[in-house]
């Protein structure tokens, strides 16, 4: 059996959910290890449509383990919220959902001094959820987080809930903000806690059980390889590793117990907020606006949309060990008739096979093109990878020989029955 971390390859929205939901009917134990309620993961399961920012994907299957990881930091009462969607939507989590006591708790402090930090930034704002999550994360690495541990014991909570608010109101104020109510952080948390303590676990524990029990277990990545704090476009990346290295240090899992890594990527390139995007077109864009694509899980915004940067994805592959990949949205691209992908960059009269590591060199590339030409029909009908429009199938194994890796799922839209396998 085979343990294989899925990753975004691009600046996440690559259509990670919809593959985790898909590999999941062969997986054992599905787990999500980084980030928090800043990612969504659209899923569509025959009429209905799923959005999930905390819980893995794999929680649509029946019967199948979901484990939030050590590495996510959560919102408890958004993760409430999520459980009382999935409820209505007649999904039983009852024994099949475990949170790692571990993982760090995101404070209605926390998105305060986001929000208050992005406003004094004016035109320099990095373009965050505003979920609070960079500075839960900034207060893990400053070992004075709050973790589900302390969230389940209500007076241990209380006590370090009153030391740490007094602190982070200091903060909030001097950013301009107003202190935050004791009392009521307290209490909607508490209600919270009363929630979620029958999911709390040790997690690491479990995953080194399925280990030994030689299950195959499906870890699911959030955001993309762009996104990482170390190896995205710096500053414009969110605050945890969305590398596949990330999936083991924030679920306990050995790297010598990796067998795969799929890396997610779109037909075409896309991404929310600012920063960098050597590849951005508006008309494409605009093209897919108008179909009613490419607008956030999360935040509702537009996304930022352009041609395929097989130089990006080829870095891609190198950070994160890929050696399969999931091609999606390729009906995205149905009307087109030429589609060009970036193959180099132009920096100061040297061609680059690189992504340049200072966000305002990135911003001055010019990108080097190769066309191919579209196939003019649509493609969302088809479940045979052979029929599929040889235009088609040229242009998807072109990004293949591109970045160095096989495609072995090619996807036509956001239904399970959309998915082919190669």
């Amino acid at each position: 059996m085979a343990n294989t971390i899925l990753i975004g390859a691009q600046w996440g929205d690559e259509g990670k959910g919809k593959i985790i939901d898909v590999l999941t009917e062969r997986a054992d134990l599905v787990v999500r290890s980084q980030g928090g309620a800043n990612a969504g993961h659209t899923v569509r399961v025959g009429k209905k449509q799923y959005v999930l920012h905390l819980i893995p994907s794999g929680i649509l299957r029946p019967r199948k383990r979901c484990i939030i990881g050590n590495g996510v930091v959560i919102d408890p009462v958004s993760l409430v919220r999520e459980l009382d969607g999935l409820k209505r939507h007649k999904v039983n989590v009852k024994g099949r959902l475990f949170i790692s006591d571990k993982a760090h708790i995101v404070m209605p402090y926390h998105r305060a001094i986001e929000a208050c930090a992005e406003n004094l930034k004016g035109k320099n704002k990095i373009g965050t959820t505003l979920r609070g999550i960079g500075p839960a994360y900034g207060d893990k690495i400053a070992r004075t987080g709050l973790r589900l541990a302390d969230l389940v014991d209500a007076k241990k909570f209380e006590a370090r809930l009153r030391d740490r608010l007094r602190d982070a109101n200091r903060i909030i104020r001097a950013l301009g903000g107003k202190g935050l109510s004791f009392k009521k952080i307290n209490d909607d948390y508490r209600k919270a806690a009363r929630r979620l303590a029958p999911f709390v676990a040790n997690t690491t524990r479990m995953v080194h059980d399925a280990l030994d029990a030689k299950k195959e277990i499906l870890f699911e990545g959030a955001q993309g390889t762009y996104l990482d704090i170390d190896q995205g476009t710096y500053p414009f990346v969110t605050s945890s590793n969305t590398t596949s290295g990330g999936a083991c240090t924030g679920s306990g899992l050995p790297p010598n117990r990796v067998d795969h890594v799929l890396g997610v990527l779109k037909a075409y390139t896309t991404r929310v907020g600012s920063g960098p995007f050597p590849t951005e077109d508006d008309s494409i864009g605009e093209m897919l606006h108008n179909m009613g694509r490419e607008f956030g899980a999360t935040t509702g915004r537009p996304r930022r949309c352009g041609w395929f940067d097989a130089v990006a994805t080829r870095q891609a592959v190198q950070v994160n060990g890929i050696d399969q990949l999931a091609v999606t949205n390729i009906d995205g691209l149905d009307k087109l008739a030429e589609i060009k992908i970036c193959t180099g960059y132009k920096l100061g009269g040297k061609t680059l096979d690189y992504v340049p590591t200072d966000a305002e060199d990135i911003e001055c590339v010019k990108p080097v093109y190769q066309t191919f030409p579209g196939w003019q029909c649509d493609t969302s009908a088809v479940t045979d990878w052979k029929k599929l429009p040889l235009k088609a199938r040229r242009y998807t194994q072109a990004l293949s020989k591109l970045i160095g890796a096989k495609i072995i799922i090619a996807s036509v839209g956001p239904a399970r029955s959309q998915t082919m396998f190669l």
